[in-house]
């Protein structure tokens, strides 16, 4: 196992195997078909985390009791997107995108 740069160090400067060991320590469980995206489970909510070319994306879903009170509503789709740039440091994508949406 290699050690990651800095939590301070832009993701820009993280090689690919380390940006998914990364992933991976937080949680992440990377697609079987679509290689570049991760997914997350968390008691509140789930995501899927995709390393697109220019920046990290991140689409939150509600979980399954809480999607079925929504749909109880008829709110409908209650996915929150987000993106955030590769010059952030992998500490404030870390803080951003693991505390949930």
């Amino acid at each position: 196992m290699t050690l990651l740069p800095t939590d301070d160090t832009p993701l820009y400067n993280h090689p690919l195997p380390e940006i998914e060991q990364w992933l991976t320590s937080m949680g992440c469980q990377q697609d079987e078909s679509e290689l570049h995206c991760w997914h997350i489970t968390k008691p509140d909510w789930r995501a899927e985390v995709c390393l697109d070319i220019e920046e990290l994306t991140v689409r939150y879903h509600p979980t399954n009791d809480s999607a079925s009170a929504d749909n109880v509503r008829g709110s409908g789709d209650r996915s929150i997107f987000r993106t955030f740039k590769y010059s952030l440091s992998r500490q404030d994508i870390e803080n951003a995108v693991f505390a949930g949406p």
